[in-house]
């Protein structure tokens, strides 16, 4: 945490840190965070509330932001000193010509423990660079790309403009943060900068493969979510802004049927079947979409040889991008 926090600080006094207290009480969080507004005056806020998991903690930070963006920075992450300058020079150079950007996004490494070679994901040849962009001149993500919550930093205005209200005590929200605001994103900016450190490989963390199984419940009702909300929103959406969700979701589904698969829990992979069947009776158009996408051909199988292909090819792609 205090290396996160530290990461942090050279923002100066251009920057808001908000540090949420979510309720712990089995370590130092909350005298760390009231040592850092002490120090830091102005700069650092500590939040306190009673424990609301991940998404109650989000929720609380953007209730209370008072900058013109918002970012989330979770306590074992940190961001890359040189990039985060740059971000920060360039929103302000924005602001100085009168322009608010929706969405800035930028770069993450995942920074696995143990690993030789830290994975980066880039974008490229998906977004324009080093200027202010609409949705028609947006590429196209590769089967293999995506944008986490990493990736984003958003204008606060249009987070609360969304109405988006995370669940609280369950984790894999960042889902929902990464989706459900993109509905309002008119424009955007990408820098091609390696911002965002991703820490991964502790046995106890949320994204490692064998608590993600074990916590599929909450994945699941974080799909059914996004299921949910692209049906309801499906109309309003168009060209590649429709591309772009509908991408998301498709990734959203592999994780989630390609870690079915890989737990063998006969209950589970009919819950599988059952968020297939939920998206196609909700919205054919984005289950054709999706179903016979990669994505979808490598993660909605049935045979037993099909399965086994799906979790050689996880493995591979687990060695190559060190996602868990």
């Amino acid at each position: 945490m205090r290396n996160c926090i530290e990461s942090l600080l050279p923002g100066g006094d251009e920057v808001e840190i908000l540090i949420v207290d979510d309720g712990s009480t089995k370590d130092n969080t909350a005298a760390i965070a009231d040592e850092y507004q002490e120090k830091y005056p102005g700069i650092v806020r500590a939040i306190h509330q009673e424990n609301k998991g991940h998404g109650g903690a989000v929720n609380t930070g953007i209730e209370n932001a008072k900058g013109l963006y918002f970012t989330v920075v979770d306590s074992d992450d940190r961001l890359n000193g040189k990039a985060y300058r740059k971000v920060l020079d360039t929103l302000k150079k924005l602001l100085d010509k009168g322009v608010l950007t929706d969405v800035l996004f930028s770069n993450f490494i995942y920074d696995k423990e143990g690993a030789r070679i830290k994975r980066t994901m880039r974008y490229p040849l998906v977004f324009p660079r080093r200027s202010l962009f609409t949705w028609k001149r947006m590429g196209v993500l590769g089967p293999a790309q995506y944008v986490l919550m990493h990736s984003i930093i958003y204008r606060t205005g249009l987070l609360r403009e969304s109405g988006m209200k995370l669940p609280e005590h369950c984790f894999y929200v960042d889902n929902i943060y990464a989706f459900e605001p993109f509905l309002h994103v008119k424009n955007m900016y990408y820098l091609d900068v390696n911002l965002y450190l991703y820490y991964i490989g502790r046995a106890d963390q949320s994204v490692n493969e064998q608590v993600m199984i074990g916590r599929m419940d909450q994945q699941i009702r974080v799909t059914e979510r996004m299921i949910d909300f692209i049906s309801d929103h499906y109309r309003e959406i168009s060209g590649r802004k429709k591309s772009y969700m509908c991408h998301y979701l498709g990734i959203i589904m592999a994780v989630t049927s390609v870690l079915i698969i890989r737990s063998k829990n006969p209950a589970l992979i009919q819950r599988r079947n059952e968020l297939w069947a939920r998206l196609k009776l909700e919205c054919p158009s984005v289950y054709a979409r999706i179903r016979y996408d990669l994505t979808g051909l490598v993660s909605n199988v049935e045979h037993k040889t099909s399965r086994n292909i799906v979790n050689a090819i996880y493995v591979v792609a687990q060695k190559l991008f060190g996602f868990n």
